[in-house]
């Protein structure tokens, strides 16, 4: 780990305990309550006793430095993931969005039953993201931060194409076959199955020697790596020059030291990784906001505009979502046409239940909303957890609670299980 060395003189024990007990105090002052006060001050102090107990105050406190740097600087940011459960960052302005009114849990971020490194998932505007990475590299040494190497792998069609020129078959021909592929965004095609799906793979295998060949060759070259590149967000920062713990590579187009590790090989060498992805909506919401003060001498911040603001809900109710996040596509803008949200939390449903799957409960879901029906509960137990989202069960944390509140696991069990449902472990699930 990293050390942190605190301007105060204070141990970062100490330290996390008074900048995270300061600015949770500051963040109700500023925001109100929307729970009982108590209830804010037990969770701050529960989790500041299992980060300290876990040996991670350094972590918290590099991530609250250079995310404060961000933001003092103008530099657009965000936090996605199981990090937004945590007070503690609350009050370290790493997030921002208060935990307790959502329901979130700090135990899906950092489980004292498990240990496992913490891990923000955090965005930064695509244009100044190296800003960031170098104060990061000007605080801690050149030498001692670096990025984290990938490695693309041989697919289907890339393979084929290789195999194909190695062999001199026609670049058309091999062109012809490799487009007979049917690639999905998002999934990748073995070669085997691609052939059995398509009836002229098959029979130009049959019939074409030169084709069997490239065939027979190309599923044996599937999978294996072809090169090295960078990953698209991750940073190590080691406590000595990287290259006492970790080979280096020289990624051609950086000035930037990489890993020759990648990410799990890092890990097992004992360094942590810290997440600094490039979000292009971070960089189009900051343009907007400038041209908008520019054109209209109108100043709008994106995360000072309330969550019950009345505008916005009317114009996703007619489906004007075009370039929002997550909201633009045909079958979403749909949905939002037949849901009319007037919530924040109708939106977080929405796009926690728009996956294959889930998504069969969305029509249940909107029934309920507008009265058509009624919301239906297993239990008697499960009414108060699943009630927000009309006894559709939705999210990560209705599990949680479910497994405590139905079987009396603690929510450290419960993120287990959680987590086996998620990665589908089925040993684990059926343990």
């Amino acid at each position: 780990m990293p050390p942190f060395t605190p301007a105060s003189g204070l141990s970062p024990e100490d330290e996390l305990r008074t900048q995270a007990r300061e600015g949770l105090k500051a963040r109700l002052a500023a925001n109100g309550l929307y729970a009982p006060e108590k209830d804010y001050w037990d969770r701050l102090e529960f989790e500041l006793d299992i980060i300290i107990r876990m040996k991670f105050p350094g972590y918290f406190l590099i991530v609250s430095d250079f995310m404060k740097w961000t933001r003092g600087q103008g530099i657009p940011v965000g936090v996605r993931g199981s990090g937004a459960g945590s007070v503690v960052a609350w009050g370290l302005q790493i997030t921002a969005l208060d935990p307790l009114r959502f329901g979130l849990f700090f135990e899906r971020f950092l489980n004292p039953e498990r240990i496992s490194m913490p891990d923000f998932d955090i965005d930064f505007c695509q244009d100044r993201r190296g800003e960031v990475i170098r104060y990061v590299q000007d605080r801690y040494g050149k030498d001692r931060v670096a990025q984290i190497i990938t490695f693309g792998t041989l697919q289907a069609r890339a393979a084929l194409r290789d195999v194909g020129r190695v062999l001199q078959m026609p670049q058309g021909q091999v062109d012809r076959i490799a487009k007979m592929i049917k690639v999905k965004p998002g999934q990748s095609v073995k070669l085997r199955d691609a052939i059995n799906e398509e009836p002229r793979m098959r029979q130009a295998e049959q019939e074409e020697e030169a084709v069997r060949k490239l065939f027979s060759i190309a599923e044996q070259l599937e999978g294996l790596y072809r090169h090295a590149s960078t990953h698209a967000a991750g940073v190590v920062i080691g406590d000595r020059p990287l290259d006492e713990i970790v080979p280096l590579y020289r990624d051609p187009s950086s000035d930037m030291p990489v890993t020759q590790f990648d990410y799990e090989g890092d890990e097992k060498a004992g360094l942590v990784k810290f997440d600094f992805l490039g979000l292009k909506t971070l960089t189009v919401i900051a343009v907007t906001e400038q041209l908008v003060k520019q054109r209209h001498d109108i100043r709008v911040k994106a995360e000072e505009v309330p969550f019950d603001d009345k505008k916005s809900f009317e114009a996703l109710s007619k489906g004007t979502s075009t370039g929002i996040f997550q909201l633009e596509s045909t079958g979403m803008r749909d949905l939002l046409r037949k849901m009319k949200p007037d919530r924040v939390e109708d939106l977080i449903a929405l796009v926690a239940l728009y996956r294959p799957g889930p998504m069969d409960n969305i029509p249940k879901y909107i029934a309920c909303k507008h009265g058509r029906e009624k919301p239906f509960y297993l239990h008697p137990a499960l009414e108060p957890i699943l009630s927000g989202t009309f006894g559709v069960m939705t999210y990560q944390e209705d599990v949680m609670l479910i497994a405590r509140e139905l079987a009396g696991y603690s929510l450290g069990q419960a993120d287990e299980l959680r987590r086996a449902m998620g990665k589908k472990i089925k040993e684990q699930m059926d343990a």
